[in-house]
C-alpha cells in the first residue's frame, strides 16, 4: 500500500481538497501533491499533522479497516512493565519530569536522546 494513495482517498471520502489539508497543516498544497503521487515519502512528523487534518487517528493512514488492528502477542521476554509501576510515588515524580522535559526539546534531539538509551539498555 502507497501511504499517497491512501492519503488521497481518505481526503477524497472527506470531501476536503489539498488545500483544505494545506490551510490545516500548514504544509505547502505542491508537497501533499508530490505525497499523494508518490513523489516524495512524509516523515511521521508531517504524517501526524495530516492525520490532525484529515481528523483522523494515525494508525488508520496504515490500516484498512474500522477498528485498530489487535495488538501482537508479547513474549516473556518482552513482557511489559506492571502498569502502575510508575502511576504514584518517584517513579511517577521522575516520569512526569522526564515527560515534561522531552515535551520541550527539538525532535531531532528526542530521536537522539531516544537513541542513546536503547545504546545504554543493551549493555
Amino acid at each position: 500500500m502507497m501511504i499517497g494513495n491512501r492519503l488521497r482517498a481518505i481526503r477524497e471520502q472527506k470531501n476536503l481538497s489539498q488545500g483544505d489539508i494545506e490551510e490545516r497543516t500548514g504544509l505547502l498544497r505542491c508537497y501533499i501533491s508530490r505525497v499523494e503521487n508518490g513523489h516524495t515519502v512524509p516523515a511521521i512528523e508531517t504524517l501526524e499533522k495530516m492525520a490532525r487534518a484529515l481528523d483522523i487517528p494515525l494508525y488508520q493512514l496504515f490500516y484498512d479497516g474500522e477498528k485498530p488492528p489487535a495488538l501482537p502477542n508479547q513474549s516473556s521476554k518482552n513482557k511489559p512493565l506492571p502498569k502502575d509501576w510508575a502511576s504514584s510515588g518517584k517513579w511517577s515524580r521522575f516520569m512526569l519530569r522526564v515527560q515534561d522535559l522531552c515535551g520541550r526539546m527539538d525532535p531531532r534531539d528526542r530521536q537522539l536522546l531516544l537513541f542513546l538509551v536503547e545504546k545504554m539498555a543493551r549493555k
